[in-house]
């Protein structure tokens, strides 16, 4: 009797699959590897003049840490304000986007239209970071409606100069991310209590436990995974933050470089004064910091469910 060869599904698995590793190899890979390569070299313009390629070792990354005629050190203080900036807008946005999720998906509420309130909560993200950027600038400018309206109703004596203002211009680019980003993450937050079994939540309800002790010991316990996830993305987001800070001051992190962040400083590099080595230098130990925290989040917010 004649056999039939069975179909081997884990070959096409692998095959469907194969192109996004080919992609992923050549465009993120390969350059960061590359990256890395050249962080070992001294590699820059001065004037016309190409200087480099040539290996200096850890010459740059020690450069990075030398502090300057003040006595500071600029990676240190532009890694501050990234974290400050990311702290200002990304608290506000996990905990309303939490809050929110949990109020569109109450089994008790059973609100209709949540495809509509996902559409009204997401489209701030469909807007391009420059655009906000420039829409925030003209708001918020000397001559800008906001500066007219606080002038005519008398809350304001004289024109507030909110981008020379160090609370004011962070408070704007953590106000711009937060608008940006926290409807995707009630969305995705959204998923993570819907795929939750409702049985579950009926079964609290049988047992009188209230709306907060829902909250506390079904919800936030069994929504801690996707929970981590949006922590861990949001941070590696934030600490990689560059287009809103840059189109509001200008690419100068006004005032006295209080808004100037990591990205901004590696694009300095980049744009200003050609100096690869040193560009590749500031993405390794972004990477560094990026791998490092999100593995300090992942470890402490994942005893929660974990345990």
């Amino acid at each position: 009797m004649r056999k039939h060869k069975g179909v081997s599904y884990a070959k096409w698995g692998y095959i469907f699959i194969l192109p996004f590793f080919i992609v992923y190899i050549l465009f993120t890979l390969v350059p960061q590897l590359t990256t890395l390569y050249y962080s070992f070299f001294e590699n820059y313009r001065d004037g016309l003049k190409q200087i480099g390629p040539n290996y200096v070792g850890f010459a740059n990354f020690i450069k990075l840490f030398t502090p300057d005629k003040t006595g500071s050190i600029d990676i240190l203080k532009y890694f501050g304000n990234t974290i400050i900036l990311w702290v200002m807008g990304a608290v506000p946005q996990v905990v309303i986007a939490l809050l929110l999720a949990v109020f569109f998906t109450s089994y008790r509420l059973n609100l209709k239209g949540q495809q509509f309130f996902k559409t009204v909560i997401y489209m701030p993200n469909l807007i391009m970071a420059s655009a906000f950027s420039m829409l925030f600038f003209t708001l918020f400018s000397r001559v800008g409606p906001v500066n007219q309206l606080l002038v005519s109703s008398g809350m304001a004596d004289e024109v507030i100069d909110f981008l020379a203002i160090r609370v004011s211009v962070r408070s704007l680019i953590a106000l711009m991310n937060f608008l940006m980003w926290f409807g995707n993450t009630t969305i995705l937050l959204m998923a993570g209590i819907q795929g939750i079994d409702q049985c579950l939540f009926e079964a609290a309800d049988i047992d009188g436990a209230n709306s907060l002790q829902v909250f506390f010991k079904v919800t936030l316990p069994l929504l801690a995974p996707i929970l981590v996830y949006t922590i861990i993305t949001a941070m590696i987001g934030g600490l990689q933050m560059f287009d809103v800070p840059q189109v509001l001051t200008n690419g100068k992190g006004t005032p006295n470089r209080s808004s100037f962040t990591m990205v901004m400083y590696l694009n300095n590099y980049l744009q200003t004064s050609k100096n690869y080595g040193m560009a590749g230098a500031v993405s390794v130990v972004l990477f560094i910091i990026s791998a490092g925290l999100s593995a300090v989040v992942y470890r402490s917010l994942s005893k929660s469910y974990k345990n």
